[in-house]
């Protein structure tokens, strides 16, 4: 409304300094060339809700403006306005389908001039003053109108991209607290069925460690979910290198003799670089009970400047060499883990018998 009224005020003044100047002179302005400049200013005021009706409205003022042979001026702007709005606003069908019946109003304006005296001027000048008029603002808005949506299609996949990995990660945080916990579970029920029987006694600890187990697995899991719960996204404490301790204790329950080793200063890890470092950790003693048979594993995390080394060997019998082939879900979750902080991640059979998984972490670019 405010650019309607200001460009009310600004074509009626200019209209008059260009009557002034034309050659050859039109009629003079009078009350009727206002009132179709005022229609056509007013015409803009819907051009954001009704932009069909603006530009109609602009169309018929100007053209009957034309029409009745008054000065050529300023008028004009609001046919230009009107036409990139509607191109800005509408679909390209059907906003070439409105400019082109304001185009065919427009020169239908010029049908007076057309039909007297001045006919081959006006049919030279005419199309090329509608076309500059409303052709021109239609490809500019419709332009704008494509260069929006591209950029709002951008918006919509890289909303969609994001929320697909946080799937992911939700999925990857499941499957590495419930596939430790259950592989656990497993190892020390199998345990305490063995020894029911035979030495009733010695199922105690077992059930204990079951029971341990997953209470802290679904402590965890709980934990996990929660952050998807929360409506300012707020994560809270994640997992780290701070729990190992806590972990190399529940493997030791499950029947996984575990060594660790800490070298370096660890600092202030970035959280996704530790994060990255246990679930590497938890994953590597998991798949340990769960392929190596009677086994013991040894851990070494070295904290070096920039990037934190973990290494995880085991004396058990090798994967298999079909899950190997495959990468195995759980090396392949690792290396994703490892990739995603900048990471790599090796992991394969060792000469000497058993398993090793190496992983390099830099964290210079997460502080």
């Amino acid at each position: 409304m405010l650019l309607a009224a200001v460009l009310g005020v600004v074509i009626l003044g200019m209209s008059q300094f260009a009557a002034r100047w034309q050659v050859p002179p039109r009629s003079p302005l009078d009350a009727l060339a206002h009132a179709l400049v005022v229609v056509a200013v007013v015409s803009l005021a819907v051009r954001r809700v009704w932009p069909i009706a603006a530009l109609a409205g602009a169309a018929g003022a100007t053209a009957a403006y034309v029409a009745f042979d008054y000065p050529y001026g300023p008028v004009f702007l609001t046919l230009v306005i009107a036409a990139y709005s509607v191109a800005v606003r509408l679909s390209m069908w059907w906003s070439a389908l409105a400019c082109g019946g304001a185009m065919l109003l427009e020169l239908l304006g010029h049908l007076p001039r057309l039909l007297g005296g001045d006919f081959w001027r006006e049919f030279q000048t005419a199309p090329y003053g509608a076309t500059a008029l409303v052709v021109v603002p239609w490809a500019v808005g419709t332009i704008v109108r494509l260069y929006r949506e591209s950029g709002q299609r951008s918006r919509e996949e890289k909303e969609r991209r994001r929320a697909y990995e946080e799937r992911i990660r939700v999925v990857q945080e499941v499957h590495d607290v419930v596939g430790h916990g259950l592989s656990a579970i497993n190892f020390q029920a199998a345990v305490a069925l063995h020894v029911l029987e035979q030495q009733p006694g010695q199922a105690r600890p077992a059930l204990e460690a079951i029971r341990q187990t997953s209470k802290d697995a679904l402590d965890e899991l709980r934990g996990t979910l929660a952050v998807f719960r929360s409506p300012d996204g707020d994560r809270g404490p994640t997992p780290g290198l701070a729990r190992l301790a806590a972990l190399v204790e529940r493997m030791n329950h499950a029947g996984l003799p575990v060594t660790t080793t800490v070298t370096g200063e660890s600092g202030d890890l970035p959280a996704a670089v530790d994060l990255a470092a246990y679930r590497i950790v938890q994953e590597s003693l998991t798949n340990v009970l769960r392929h190596a048979g009677p086994a013991t594993a040894t851990v070494e995390i070295e904290h070096g400047p920039g990037a934190v080394d973990v290494r995880i060997t085991d004396d058990g019998r090798a994967r298999p060499t079909d899950d190997l082939r495959q990468g195995g879900q759980g090396i392949v979750g690792m290396r994703e883990r490892a990739a995603a902080v900048g990471g790599v991640l090796e992991a394969g059979p060792r000469p000497e018998g058993g398993f090793e998984v190496r992983a390099h972490l830099p964290f210079g670019g997460h502080r």
